[in-house]
Order: C-alpha cells, then sequence, then structure tokens
C-alpha cells in the first residue's frame, strides 16, 4: 500500500506540478497580439519569443540531461527557479515596453526572459519527472510517462480560461500583471512538485568513470542509424504537427466555421492531450513501442490524402462530409503529435535501458528545438508564397496555401513512416541479443 502511495506522491502528483506549469507556454498565442499591441511592435516580432522558448527548450534538455541524470532535485529546483523568473522578467519588460513604445530593449528583453530564461526551465523541468515515474510505474511505464506528458498537453486547456480572465481584468494595459501572478503561482506549483518528486529507494544509478562514458557505450549498444531514425521521426511529427497546428485557427475559419475557432481549438487540445495518454497507454500492451509510431504516421497520411485529394479545405465551406474530413485531420495530428512526444522516453529506455536514459532523452529533445524553429516558418512560408488570399465570409483566407502546406507534410510523414519501417530496430532483434550476452 505504500508503495503504491509513493507512486503517486513521489511520481505522478510532482510530474503533474511540473508538467501542468511549464506547458503553459503554450498559451503564448492568448496573449501575443495584446502584448505587440502593448510594447509597439507587430505580432510576428513578438512571435519569435515562442519560437526561442521551444529551441533553448531542446537545447537545455540536450545540454543538461546528465544533470537530470546525476540529480533531479538539483534539475527540478533549476527548472521552478529559471520558469518563475522568466516569467516574471517577462512582465518586466512587457511593462517596460508599454512604458517605452517601440523599445527594442524591451522586445530583446522578452526573447531573453521567455525564450532563453524560461526556456531552461521548460527543457530541464519536462525531463525531471520523466525517468522517475518510468522507475516507479516499471510495468506501465507509458501509461506513466503518458499521463505527465498530457498534463503538458492539457496545461493550455486548463490556463487558457484564467489567463483570459485575468486579461479581461486588465484592460487599461497592465497585462505585465498577469505575468507576475503566474509567476507566483507557477513557482508554488512547480516548488511543491520538486520537494516530491523522488525516485524509488531501491533504485542504484550506474556508475560511470566519465560523465560522457554512460552515454556514449549506451549508444554504442545499436547501430548509430537505428537512433538516428528515433530521432529524425520524432523531428518530422513534431515539424508536421507543428506545420498543421499552426494554421489550425485560419483552416477552420476557411471551411466556414470562423464562429467555432474557440471550441475547436479546445477539442483539438483535448485530442493532443488524449494522445499522449491514449497512445502510450495502448504502447504498453505492444511488444515494440515503434508501432505506435507507423500507426501515427499512417493515420497522419491517410488523413492528410483525403482532404488533399478532396479539396476539402478549398471546397468544405457548407459541404458537411468535406468539414468532417478537415475537422478529423486537424483531430487527428493533434493526437499523433502529442502521442509522438508521450512515446519517445519509453521507445528509448526499450532500445537503451534506463541507466543514462535522461541524457538519451535530453539530447533526443534537440529534435523539438529544431522543429520549433522550422515548423511553423516553413507552412507560413508556403501560405505567403502559394496561392492567393481571399475574402470568405469577412476573413481573409488562402484555401490554396494551406492545401499546399499538406503536400509538404504529407510527404514527410511518408519519410517518417519509412524511416520507422525500415531503419528502427525491431524490439525482437534487440531482445535476441540482450539474451545472447546475458
Amino acid at each position: 500500500m505504500k508503495n503504491i502511495q509513493n507512486k503517486w506522491i513521489r511520481g505522478a502528483i510532482p510530474a503533474l506540478l511540473l508538467h501542468c506549469s511549464i506547458g503553459t507556454v503554450y498559451c503564448w498565442s492568448i496573449f501575443s497580439q495584446e502584448i505587440a499591441n502593448h510594447i509597439g511592435f507587430s505580432k510576428g516580432a513578438v512571435e519569435w519569443a515562442f519560437s526561442l522558448a521551444i529551441f533553448f527548450l531542446g537545447m537545455s534538455a540536450a545540454f543538461l540531461g546528465n544533470l537530470v541524470e546525476k540529480n533531479i532535485h538539483k534539475s527540478s529546483l533549476i527548472a521552478t527557479i529559471t520558469f518563475a523568473c522568466g516569467m516574471a522578467g517577462t512582465g518586466f519588460f512587457i511593462w517596460f515596453g508599454g512604458n517605452h513604445q517601440h523599445s527594442v530593449l524591451a522586445l530583446v528583453g522578452i526573447y531573453v526572459c521567455y525564450g532563453f530564461i524560461m526556456g531552461i526551465g521548460l527543457g530541464t523541468g519536462y525531463l525531471s519527472p520523466v525517468k522517475t515515474l518510468m522507475l516507479w510505474f516499471k510495468d506501465k511505464k507509458g501509461l506513466a510517462t503518458g499521463l505527465a506528458v498530457a498534463g503538458f498537453g492539457a496545461a493550455k486547456a486548463i490556463a487558457s480560461p484564467i489567463m483570459q480572465k485575468l486579461l479581461g481584468d486588465n484592460q487599461n494595459g497592465e497585462i505585465y500583471k498577469m505575468f507576475y501572478i503566474l509567476a507566483a503561482v507557477y513557482f508554488v506549483m512547480m516548488f511543491v512538485g520538486h520537494l516530491l518528486l523522488a525516485k524509488p529507494a531501491d533504485w542504484v544509478e550506474p556508475q560511470t568513470k566519465t560523465k560522457d562514458e554512460g552515454i556514449i557505450a549506451t549508444l554504442k549498444r545499436e547501430p548509430i542509424v537505428s537512433y538516428i531514425a528515433i530521432w529524425l521521426m520524432f523531428y518530422l511529427n513534431i515539424t508536421c504537427g507543428l506545420a498543421l497546428i499552426s494554421q489550425e485557427k485560419m483552416i477552420v475559419k476557411c471551411i466556414g466555421l470562423a464562429s467555432s475557432v474557440g471550441i475547436i481549438s479546445t477539442i483539438s487540445a483535448i485530442f493532443n492531450a488524449g494522445g499522449r495518454l491514449g497512445f502510450s497507454a495502448w504502447a504498453d500492451k505492444m511488444k515494440d513501442r515503434n508501432t505506435i509510431y507507423k500507426l501515427i504516421f499512417i493515420l497522419s497520411i491517410a488523413f492528410t490524402a483525403i482532404v488533399f485529394f478532396t479539396k476539402g479545405i478549398q471546397n468544405g465551406d457548407g459541404n458537411i462530409l468535406l468539414i468532417i474530413f478537415v475537422l478529423a485531420l486537424i483531430f487527428i495530428v493533434n493526437a499523433g503529435y502529442g502521442g509522438g512526444f508521450s512515446n519517445i522516453p519509453t521507445l528509448l529506455s526499450d532500445h537503451y535501458g534506463m541507466g543514462s536514459i535522461s541524457a538519451i532523452h535530453g539530447i533526443t529533445l534537440s529534435a523539438w528545438a529544431f522543429a520549433g524553429l522550422t515548423g511553423n516558418q516553413m507552412a507560413n512560408a508556403i501560405v505567403q508564397k502559394t496561392g492567393e488570399f481571399v475574402e470568405l465570409h469577412g476573413v481573409k483566407v488562402n484555401p490554396v496555401g494551406y492545401q499546399n502546406v499538406l503536400i509538404v507534410t504529407g510527404c514527410l510523414y511518408i519519410v517518417a513512416l519509412c524511416l520507422s519501417l525500415f531503419l528502427v530496430r525491431p524490439m525482437k532483434k534487440v531482445r535476441e541479443e540482450a539474451e545472447k550476452k546475458a
């Protein structure tokens, strides 16, 4: 009974406190326009703060993975302090920008605080509870990591209405106060998570002679091409997901559902969180977790093809069947995007063991960093350079441009599927080699 309680008190609950806090980074789109107006810059200039946050999330996870491996208390405390300080610092520079319109210092300050400082908190906070969960829930690693990562995905749905309320209370232009309030709230949540988080008492970390020996030796267990394939298919899944999700709002308006954008956005967030939990829990019952990625890519390719060949985005306005196809694509891609995140640590642990999993997972999250810089920008470039903007129900949209995004994402999903099918080593071979060595 005590062990069951510890699983939740020392594993699941602190993981949710950490991930539900840092996952609010995805709320940037809710207030980015208000920030742009307040400091006197374009929305496009302000949006780079989010891209930098995702980039430094991945890079801090890659470079600080060893720290997380050795000391989750130190890493979770670093995450707590940097995330809260980054949030408060963002509020300060929004206040400064409001008093000094068009100030480059204010914009750069937001980049540094929301992008770099919070990015460190995101990377270390994301990694810190993952290995701990897999150690507590050895028989249901996918369910455990899926639960925490679902918290990261669901954070936007939970925090959005609260932030909207705080924004509504600050119509006089004091948006910076919201960031001070959030910094305090998330510091308390994350600090409690930091205090509770602990690995099982019977777990002993493998000893290595040098700080890099563990990672290098672990990666050498399999042909390096297998790891590269895992990294690339993870990168491609995020890139494709971000490409479509970044255009989701305008695609929904394009098919005549402008009045339902908010509801559809909430439902897609639920699919995102549900994919994180559902796909990873499902993978626990499979002999090879890579099968989940094959399913994600096949489903994404199938629905992308349906919408592309039926020209669902171009012809969807008023056509119920095509609207269903487009919405199904949005929801499937969101679920697959989330499922890709929750399955990567357990897939890596199956292939490389638990000894250096935090460090290896951190290196793999660098794929997220680069996808954060390429996914949105790729889709925006396609929409801006192809097709043409037309007015539909009073809204400027580019139906052909959105359809063209599907050509690129569809091809990338096919590449990802080929990597999963042909280059990632089957678990059957991994187990056979382990048995021979034993």
